[in-house]
């Protein structure tokens, strides 16, 4: 018997009145395996992200977090997962450890100091632990959700840019940590403009294009599909989607 995927959505669809954001957007998240989610500046990425962390409620389609229905009132779906936004908000007047004590409290957990000290630890935080939040750097504030996120050990693990103002270090430190928790049975659903990393670390990348999804496969499938074998994520990305706004400007041309 196959196993639960981390994440399933089939047939997705969100407007924003006449916008339509994603279409009929359907792709599985296996538990363990990174999926690369790419596209250009409004494909519809976080729109998917936010849609399937259940902020946003869907025209149509259905999502499943390890089997448990995306729905505006449930909640065993989000005791699964964590969602990282690429704007995270935190509460500037409480220290990174009340931040972490208030998403505890929150989440029921108990005993959770061992594992946010060696969080806070693994990403060099543990300095700044009872430090105010409002005198973090951008990088450090990210590191910070991404220990809040993890308290709970979360299935899936949904992250939009997690790359965005982290240091080289750090963002080696993310990509060793993504690896680990692939491997510990966590599907991690990541919406990036960071190419290199998603060549590195993704098992499975998907491409989307104004709410489409144009291609999706390893990076050597992805290779073959755009006929560029030895090249780069790059040089597939742009293939493939310079490729649909060929086609859609020779559709556009020949409607009008």
């Amino acid at each position: 018997m196959a196993e639960t995927p981390a994440l399933a959505i089939e047939n997705l669809k969100k407007s924003y009145g006449r916008l339509e954001a994603v279409s009929d957007l359907t792709l599985e998240v296996a538990a363990g395996e990174i999926y690369a989610f790419l596209g250009p500046n409004g494909a519809g990425k976080t729109t998917t992200l936010r849609t399937a962390a259940g902020l946003l409620l869907p025209d149509g389609g259905s999502i499943r977090i390890c089997g448990e229905p995306v729905e505006a009132d449930a909640l065993p779906f989000r005791r699964l997962m964590a969602y990282v936004p690429d704007r995270p908000y935190l509460y500037e007047r409480l220290t990174a450890w009340e931040y972490l004590d208030f998403l505890a409290r929150v989440r029921g957990l108990r005993e959770w100091q061992d594992r946010a000290r060696s969080l806070l630890e693994r990403f060099r935080l543990e300095a700044w632990a009872h430090q105010l939040v409002e005198g973090f750097s951008h990088g450090m504030r990210q590191k910070l959700v991404l220990v809040g996120a993890l308290l709970h050990r979360p299935r899936l693990l949904m992250v939009d840019e997690p790359m965005v103002g982290l240091d080289p270090r750090s963002s080696r430190d993310v990509r060793d940590l993504f690896g680990e928790l692939a491997s510990e049975g966590t599907g991690l659903f990541l919406s990036t403009h960071s190419l290199d990393m998603a060549a590195e670390v993704a098992h499975r990348i998907g491409i989307l294009h104004r709410g489409r999804l144009v291609a999706e496969g390893a990076f050597g499938e992805l290779q073959t599909l755009a006929s560029r074998p030895g090249s780069s994520l790059e040089d597939i990305f742009l293939t493939l989607t310079e490729e649909k706004w060929e086609e859609e400007s020779r559709a556009g041309f020949g409607a009008s």
